[in-house]
Protein backbone atom coordinates (compact mmCIF):
# COMPACT_ATOMS: atom_id res chain seq x y z
CA UNK A 1 0.00 0.00 0.00
CA UNK A 2 1.08 3.06 -1.11
CA UNK A 3 1.27 5.46 2.12
CA UNK A 4 0.66 9.32 1.95
CA UNK A 5 3.16 10.96 3.26
CA UNK A 6 2.54 14.68 2.83
CA UNK A 7 -0.85 14.68 5.06
CA UNK A 8 0.89 13.83 7.59
CA UNK A 9 2.58 17.25 7.89
CA UNK A 10 0.54 19.80 10.52
CA UNK A 11 2.28 22.36 11.74
CA UNK A 12 1.98 23.40 15.50
CA UNK A 13 2.94 26.76 16.44
CA UNK A 14 3.46 27.32 20.35
CA UNK A 15 6.03 29.90 21.88
CA UNK A 16 7.41 31.21 18.66
CA UNK A 17 8.58 27.63 17.47
CA UNK A 18 6.94 25.46 15.24
CA UNK A 19 7.12 21.55 15.33
CA UNK A 20 5.95 19.07 12.53
CA UNK A 21 4.36 15.73 13.04
CA UNK A 22 5.67 13.18 10.59
CA UNK A 23 4.25 9.78 9.96
CA UNK A 24 7.26 7.88 8.32
CA UNK A 25 10.11 9.19 9.86
CA UNK A 26 11.16 6.04 12.04
CA UNK A 27 14.08 5.89 9.60
CA UNK A 28 15.81 8.62 10.90
CA UNK A 29 19.73 8.45 10.34
CA UNK A 30 20.56 9.85 13.73
CA UNK A 31 19.11 9.25 17.39
CA UNK A 32 20.24 10.99 20.12
CA UNK A 33 20.43 9.09 23.02
CA UNK A 34 22.08 11.49 25.47
CA UNK A 35 24.52 13.99 26.09
CA UNK A 36 27.30 11.45 25.29
CA UNK A 37 31.44 12.45 25.99
CA UNK A 38 32.52 8.94 24.47
CA UNK A 39 32.12 8.26 21.15
CA UNK A 40 30.15 5.16 20.57
CA UNK A 41 31.83 2.72 18.09
CA UNK A 42 31.75 3.43 14.07
CA UNK A 43 29.84 0.83 12.26
CA UNK A 44 29.27 0.82 8.57
CA UNK A 45 25.80 0.23 6.91
CA UNK A 46 23.48 1.65 4.42
CA UNK A 47 21.77 4.35 5.58
CA UNK A 48 19.55 5.46 2.36
CA UNK A 49 16.66 4.97 4.82
CA UNK A 50 18.04 7.47 7.17
CA UNK A 51 18.73 9.97 3.98
CA UNK A 52 15.31 9.60 2.51
CA UNK A 53 13.09 9.46 5.33
CA UNK A 54 11.84 13.14 5.64
CA UNK A 55 12.33 13.30 1.80
CA UNK A 56 9.00 11.22 1.52
CA UNK A 57 7.38 12.58 4.19
CA UNK A 58 7.84 16.27 2.51
CA UNK A 59 7.25 14.76 -1.13
CA UNK A 60 11.01 16.26 -1.98
CA UNK A 61 13.41 14.49 -4.03
CA UNK A 62 14.88 11.64 -2.37
CA UNK A 63 18.45 12.70 -5.27
CA UNK A 64 21.25 14.20 -3.89
CA UNK A 65 21.67 17.65 -5.22
CA UNK A 66 25.44 18.37 -5.36
CA UNK A 67 26.50 21.73 -4.29
CA UNK A 68 27.52 24.41 -6.09
CA UNK A 69 29.68 26.45 -3.83
CA UNK A 70 32.88 28.47 -3.88
CA UNK A 71 33.08 28.05 -0.36
CA UNK A 72 32.86 24.99 0.65
CA UNK A 73 34.48 23.35 -2.33
CA UNK A 74 37.93 25.17 -1.56
CA UNK A 75 37.81 26.88 -4.28
CA UNK A 76 40.83 29.58 -4.06
CA UNK A 77 39.06 32.80 -6.01
CA UNK A 78 35.58 32.18 -3.70
CA UNK A 79 34.54 36.00 -2.71
CA UNK A 80 33.70 35.79 1.56
CA UNK A 81 32.25 39.54 2.45
CA UNK A 82 33.37 40.68 4.68
CA UNK A 83 33.14 39.68 8.61
CA UNK A 84 32.02 36.12 7.76
CA UNK A 85 33.74 33.30 8.45
CA UNK A 86 36.70 31.43 6.18
CA UNK A 87 36.33 28.31 4.16
CA UNK A 88 39.16 27.07 6.86
CA UNK A 89 37.77 28.28 9.62
CA UNK A 90 34.44 26.08 8.31
CA UNK A 91 35.72 23.32 7.14
CA UNK A 92 39.15 22.99 8.10
CA UNK A 93 39.79 19.29 7.76
CA UNK A 94 38.25 18.79 4.35
CA UNK A 95 34.95 17.16 3.44
CA UNK A 96 34.57 13.56 3.84
CA UNK A 97 32.93 11.52 0.70
CA UNK A 98 30.06 12.38 -1.40
CA UNK A 99 27.65 15.46 -0.60
CA UNK A 100 24.08 15.68 -0.12
CA UNK A 101 21.97 18.49 -0.52
CA UNK A 102 17.95 19.20 0.02
CA UNK A 103 16.67 22.55 -0.93
CA UNK A 104 15.14 24.35 2.55
CA UNK A 105 12.12 26.64 2.64
CA UNK A 106 11.30 29.48 5.41
CA UNK A 107 10.87 26.94 8.65
CA UNK A 108 14.37 25.00 7.61
CA UNK A 109 16.35 28.51 7.50
CA UNK A 110 14.77 29.88 10.39
CA UNK A 111 15.87 26.97 12.38
CA UNK A 112 19.44 26.94 10.56
CA UNK A 113 19.71 30.36 11.77
CA UNK A 114 18.47 29.90 15.69
CA UNK A 115 21.38 27.28 15.34
CA UNK A 116 23.91 29.56 14.31
CA UNK A 117 22.59 32.17 17.39
CA UNK A 118 23.09 29.54 20.04
CA UNK A 119 26.59 28.62 18.62
CA UNK A 120 27.61 32.15 19.07
CA UNK A 121 25.73 32.13 22.43
CA UNK A 122 27.37 28.92 23.54
CA UNK A 123 31.11 30.09 22.42
CA UNK A 124 31.76 26.93 20.05
CA UNK A 125 32.26 29.46 17.35
CA UNK A 126 31.50 28.78 13.45
CA UNK A 127 33.08 25.49 13.27
CA UNK A 128 30.50 24.36 15.91
CA UNK A 129 27.81 25.82 14.37
CA UNK A 130 28.85 23.80 10.80
CA UNK A 131 28.64 20.57 13.00
CA UNK A 132 25.35 21.40 14.49
CA UNK A 133 23.64 22.74 11.32
CA UNK A 134 25.28 19.17 9.40
CA UNK A 135 24.11 17.29 12.29
CA UNK A 136 20.23 18.45 12.32
CA UNK A 137 20.35 18.14 8.43
CA UNK A 138 20.77 14.47 8.88
CA UNK A 139 18.45 14.35 12.04
CA UNK A 140 15.18 16.00 11.03
CA UNK A 141 15.99 18.17 7.41
CA UNK A 142 16.39 21.22 9.96
CA UNK A 143 12.72 20.54 10.50
CA UNK A 144 11.30 20.82 14.41
CA UNK A 145 9.36 17.48 14.65
CA UNK A 146 7.51 16.90 17.22
CA UNK A 147 6.28 13.63 18.65
CA UNK A 148 5.60 10.80 15.77
CA UNK A 149 3.20 9.04 17.86
CA UNK A 150 3.18 5.37 16.52
CA UNK A 151 5.88 6.14 14.42
CA UNK A 152 8.47 7.90 16.71
CA UNK A 153 11.67 6.72 16.31
CA UNK A 154 11.57 5.98 20.74
CA UNK A 155 10.71 9.41 22.08
CA UNK A 156 13.20 11.80 19.94
CA UNK A 157 12.28 14.66 19.14
CA UNK A 158 12.96 17.86 17.91
CA UNK A 159 15.86 19.76 14.98
CA UNK A 160 18.14 16.85 16.80
CA UNK A 161 16.29 14.00 17.86
CA UNK A 162 16.98 14.40 21.34
CA UNK A 163 15.32 12.23 24.08
CA UNK A 164 13.69 13.09 27.29
CA UNK A 165 14.21 9.40 28.49
CA UNK A 166 17.93 10.20 27.83
CA UNK A 167 18.33 13.32 29.68
CA UNK A 168 18.21 16.16 27.04
CA UNK A 169 14.74 17.66 28.84
CA UNK A 170 11.51 17.89 28.70
CA UNK A 171 9.17 17.25 25.23
CA UNK A 172 8.97 20.93 25.29
CA UNK A 173 12.27 21.76 26.00
CA UNK A 174 13.84 19.98 23.32
CA UNK A 175 11.00 21.20 20.92
CA UNK A 176 12.32 24.51 21.22
CA UNK A 177 15.11 25.62 18.65
CA UNK A 178 17.33 27.13 20.97
CA UNK A 179 16.90 25.02 23.78
CA UNK A 180 17.95 21.78 21.86
CA UNK A 181 21.02 23.99 20.11
CA UNK A 182 22.21 24.96 23.65
CA UNK A 183 21.98 21.12 24.55
CA UNK A 184 23.77 20.26 21.55
CA UNK A 185 26.19 22.37 22.01
CA UNK A 186 26.88 22.15 25.60
CA UNK A 187 27.25 18.19 25.03
CA UNK A 188 29.37 19.11 22.24
CA UNK A 189 32.31 21.46 24.44
CA UNK A 190 32.50 18.28 26.49
CA UNK A 191 34.05 16.53 23.86
CA UNK A 192 37.47 16.03 24.77
CA UNK A 193 39.73 18.23 21.44
CA UNK A 194 36.24 18.17 19.21
CA UNK A 195 37.93 21.29 17.36
CA UNK A 196 40.40 18.95 16.10
CA UNK A 197 38.09 15.91 15.13
CA UNK A 198 36.01 15.51 11.52
CA UNK A 199 32.45 16.41 11.48
CA UNK A 200 31.26 12.83 11.65
CA UNK A 201 33.38 11.80 14.59
CA UNK A 202 32.62 15.15 16.69
CA UNK A 203 28.83 14.63 15.89
CA UNK A 204 28.84 11.14 16.55
CA UNK A 205 30.06 11.36 20.00
CA UNK A 206 27.12 13.70 20.97
CA UNK A 207 24.26 11.82 19.25
CA UNK A 208 25.80 8.25 19.61
CA UNK A 209 23.87 7.45 16.39
CA UNK A 210 23.02 4.15 14.35
CA UNK A 211 24.51 5.87 11.33
CA UNK A 212 27.90 7.50 12.70
CA UNK A 213 28.90 8.28 9.15
CA UNK A 214 25.50 10.00 8.33
CA UNK A 215 26.26 13.15 9.56
CA UNK A 216 29.39 14.10 6.96
CA UNK A 217 27.43 14.20 3.80
CA UNK A 218 25.58 17.45 4.86
CA UNK A 219 29.10 19.05 5.83
CA UNK A 220 28.96 21.24 3.13
CA UNK A 221 25.25 22.71 3.02
CA UNK A 222 25.65 23.37 6.76
CA UNK A 223 28.95 25.74 5.49
CA UNK A 224 27.21 27.68 3.15
CA UNK A 225 24.72 28.22 5.74
CA UNK A 226 26.27 29.51 8.50
CA UNK A 227 28.66 31.63 6.08
CA UNK A 228 25.73 33.21 5.03
CA UNK A 229 24.09 33.47 8.22
CA UNK A 230 26.52 34.07 10.50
Amino acid sequence: MKLDFTRWLPAIAKDRRTALSIAGVAALGGLAFGPAAVAAPLTTGPHEGARAAIDLATGKSRESRPAESGLTMGSPTADVPAGKPRTEDLVPHGLEGAQSRVPLDDAQVANAKAIIAEAKRTGVGERGAVIGVATSLQESKLYNLGHLGAYNDHDSQGLFQQRPSSGWGTPEQITDPRYASRAFFEALKNVPGWRDLPLTAAAQTVQVSAYPYAYAQWEQQAADLVQQHW
